[in-house]
């Protein structure tokens, strides 16, 4: 499981930024591609917005990887 940790100024982290910290897409633009896609769930649930807020405690796969959000 791979740890994204939400910067101590800020409340959540977006998707597609929790997907680059991760390093399982290179760019926003690949971000935008698989989880527009459906490739991508959150909390056991397919997402299909790249600007979703992600919080402490949120779990994030893809590609067969798994992402915890932590603050």
């Amino acid at each position: 499981m791979i740890t994204v940790q939400i910067r101590e100024d800020e409340e959540f982290i977006k998707l597609g930024q929790a997907l680059k910290k991760a390093g399982l897409v290179d760019s926003g633009v690949d971000a935008k591609r698989v989880i527009t896609e459906g490739m991508v769930e959150l909390n056991g649930r397919t997402e299909l917005q790249r600007g979703k807020k992600l919080h402490d405690g949120d779990v994030v796969s893809y590609g067969g990887e798994t992402i915890r959000i932590v603050k």
